[in-house]
């Protein structure tokens, strides 16, 4: 039989001597074997191909970028930003769902999942820094024709690249992200007074957020069925919240978040000049964003849909195939495809 990795060695036509075999049992051995060879091609990775999700680390700027990358190189290219707490992790399910049809990159950022975590004396943690490492890691992947995939945190950082190259971008895929007013919850808004102003009474309350019970909550808030959230998503969000510095890390961003506030007016002029055809997939269950700030996106932009799901923040833990089957129906009505420009360089 074959194996995950392309093929095992004690494969039932592999194994057998055909050179010792009679002729017509030779014969029909060796088309086993070819047929068999067939089949690998079409299962398995083939040299410079990626069918199966491979894990990568490139150093942009002294800091080493981890990600996650399936498909063929030759497929539409989506670029996949990750929000809080979490990381590329959080893709993991929608990759395997996708590698048939798309190109998927999935980056982690500076200070979150496997990516490195510089502490705060060393590395400025904005969202104008990730934003410009993303960027360059996109460079360095010599992608210059892709989609934007942006949940929670993925926004701000892709709104601003999108804005700076906005040729790069076929389409957005908008996840639980905002770039209006209209969707910051009474959650968000007391994080407000930390935007202004750095002082211990303002941090407390948001340090609090960092709490493994909090990032469980992000998680179970709003979903249908509880046994359909695997529990490893928070755990391993915690684990890395937990490394040494990272919470400080968090706490420059947090406090950095009303740099985006003070974007989306920009953010909504880079929708109505180029009207990227957009895709709203929402948990309009989140406790964060709520369905209002999916609903503000038609104010600007014409080319889009709106999907209101019945889940929560992360809705890709609950309904992965839903969004999945979105992505590749809208993908379709707009014929959004591979671009002779988009061939991607040997960097």
């Amino acid at each position: 039989m074959l194996s995950e990795e392309g093929g095992s060695k004690y494969d039932a036509v592999s194994y057998m001597n055909v050179k010792s075999a009679d002729a017509p049992i030779k014969n029909i051995l060796v088309r086993l074997r070819q047929q068999s060879g067939r089949l690998k091609e079409r299962l398995f990775l083939r040299k410079g191909e990626r069918f199966m999700i491979t894990y990568n680390t490139v150093k942009i700027d002294n800091v080493d970028i981890f990600y996650r990358e399936a498909g063929h190189p030759d497929s539409p290219a989506i670029v996949l930003l990750h929000g809080f707490p979490s990381s590329s992790h959080m893709f993991r399910n929608l990759m395997t769902r996708l590698e048939g049809d798309f190109h998927l990159i999935a980056p982690d950022y500076p200070g979150f999942g496997n990516s490195s975590c510089p502490p705060v004396d060393a590395f400025t943690y904005s969202f104008d820094h990730l934003s410009d490492i993303i960027e360059k890691f996109l460079q360095k992947l010599g992608l210059r024709k892709f989609s934007l995939y942006l949940q929670d945190y993925g926004g701000p950082v892709g709104f601003r690249i999108a804005e700076r190259h906005p040729k790069w971008i076929e389409s957005l895929i908008i996840q639980n992200t905002n770039a209006y007013e209209e969707g910051l919850t009474p959650l968000i808004e007391r994080g407000r007074p930390l935007w202004g102003k750095r002082t211990r009474a303002n941090e407390r309350p948001v340090l609090k957020t960092f709490r493994l019970e909090s990032t469980k909550w992000v998680y179970i808030n709003g979903v249908r069925d509880m046994s359909r959230i695997n529990p490893d998503a928070w755990n391993m969000d915690q684990y890395f919240l937990e490394r040494p510095g990272n919470k400080l890390i968090q706490l420059e961003l947090r406090s950095d978040f009303g740099s985006n506030v003070k974007r989306y007016p920009e953010w909504h002029n880079y929708f109505r000049k180029y009207q990227p055809p957009t895709l709203v997939v929402w948990g309009k269950n989140d406790g964060i964003l709520s369905p209002q700030g999916a609903k503000a996106y038609t104010q600007d932009l014409r080319n889009i849909e709106v999907h209101m799901l019945d889940t929560g923040h992360f809705a890709l833990e609950e309904d992965c195939d839903v969004i999945a089957g979105h992505m590749r129906r809208f993908f379709k009505a707009y014929k959004l495809k591979k671009r002779p420009d988009t061939k991607r360089s040997a960097s």
